[in-house]
């Protein structure tokens, strides 16, 4: 992507490099062949997808560790201060 372009910002910088990577996962699991660092040239509908199915599995994995009893901090203290 040109550098112009990029308006979403990582709200942790040092997780741009993972989240590209999962980005490329999923498209290659959707069978999209990722085009490198600019997508546009992509179809919105097939980013749309794309950025979908990324959702999906980042709740999934919010939920999973939840259900383990592993909370975000601050979370744990909020959870806390309900039960009091």
């Amino acid at each position: 992507m040109g550098q112009g372009q990029r308006r979403n910002i990582a709200v942790v910088p040092q997780a741009r490099p993972a989240l590209d990577a999962f980005r490329n996962e999923v498209a290659n699991e959707l069978g999209i062949q990722p085009p490198g660092d600019y997508w546009g040239d992509i179809p919105s509908r097939t980013c749309g997808a794309v950025g979908g199915h990324m959702v999906r599995r980042m709740i999934e994995f919010a939920q999973h560790n939840l259900a383990q009893g592993r909370f975000p901090t601050g979370v744990q203290q909020q959870q806390q201060q309900r039960l009091q």
